[in-house]
This record gives structure tokens, C-alpha cells and sequence, in this order.
């Protein structure tokens, strides 16, 4: 059975909680994803006022986070060890 290949790799411990940059090119798609989302989304979104462009930040942001829960190691993997 071939080993699972995450996207994104959890960080140190010494480097707060979370995930780095993708490792593999499917991260990197999410992540001009999320950029075409964030910009995009906020110049499209502009004349509808300050809320719809703070809600599609939240939208974009939630987005990526859910893809790095899905796709990232998991926290758990993290290297604890370090002073």
C-alpha cells in the first residue's frame, strides 16, 4: 500500500500551530485558489459595501483552512520536542 502524500506539512512546534507551505503541487493550486477568491472576490464584491467584502475574506480564508485540515498532516504529527 502506497503512503499517503499530504499537501501541506504540519509546522514545528516552535513554529506555532498550522500547516507551511504546500510541498506538492496540488497545495499550490489551492493556494492560487484562495488568492483568485480573496482578490478577485473582494474587487467583484466592492460595490456591495465593506460586509460583503469582510464576509467573502472569511469565505476565502475558510476555504483554505478546511483544505488543509483535508489535505494537511495532521496536528498530532507534530514534533513536540523541540526546547
Amino acid at each position: 500500500m502506497a503512503t499517503k502524500r499530504y499537501w501541506f506539512p504540519v509546522r514545528p512546534a516552535r513554529g506555532g500551530w498550522g500547516w507551511g507551505l504546500p510541498v506538492v503541487w496540488q497545495g499550490w493550486v489551492v493556494y492560487l485558489i484562495f488568492f483568485v477568491l480573496l482578490i478577485g472576490g473582494s474587487i467583484v464584491l466592492s460595490p456591495y459595501g465593506t460586509l460583503a467584502v469582510v464576509a467573502n475574506g472569511f469565505v476565502s480564508g475558510g476555504f483554505l483552512l478546511a483544505m488543509a485540515f483535508w489535505k494537511g498532516e495532521p496536528q498530532s504529527m507534530r514534533d513536540d520536542s523541540s526546547p
